[in-house]
């Protein structure tokens, strides 16, 4: 049985910021100085009003899961990870990200859970991960 490596992200010039973040444990989103919105995920121009004057700040961490699934038969590279929960976090600046759940009993989660950023090591980068909050 031939044996798969997980992916790590690609990072490139645009989303290059937010994994130095990371590497530091650092949540950090960008922001449009023009429109005073936070976005979510890196890019070059506001989505929502197509300002480039963005800059980058650090996020509270903090959220509430949107959705979830619970992942009980894992692809190829993500086997050893079963039982996982893939989310979608609503986080307290107004932006969505999708990740994972992490330190929580599989029947304990819920949609609107408060959940806050914690990072885990995978190759080369940190990834944001997100617990449950009291």
């Amino acid at each position: 049985m031939a044996s798969f490596a997980k992916p790590i992200p690609k990072i490139d010039h645009d989303s290059k910021k937010f994994w130095e973040g990371c590497n530091e444990e650092k949540l950090l989103l960008q922001y449009c100085n023009d429109c005073n919105h936070y976005i979510y995920y890196p890019r070059i121009v506001c989505p929502h009003c197509m300002s480039t004057n963005i800059e980058w700040k650090e996020s509270s961490g903090k959220g509430k899961v949107y959705s979830y699934t619970i992942v009980r038969y894992g692809p190829p590279g993500f086997s050893d990870d079963v039982p996982y929960i893939p989310a979608l976090v609503d986080l307290d600046e107004g932006v969505r990200m999708i990740t994972n759940i992490v330190q929580c009993d599989l029947e304990d989660i819920t949609c609107g859970m408060p959940v806050e950023v914690v990072f885990e090591q995978r190759d080369s980068v940190k990834l944001p991960l997100f617990k449950p909050s009291n």
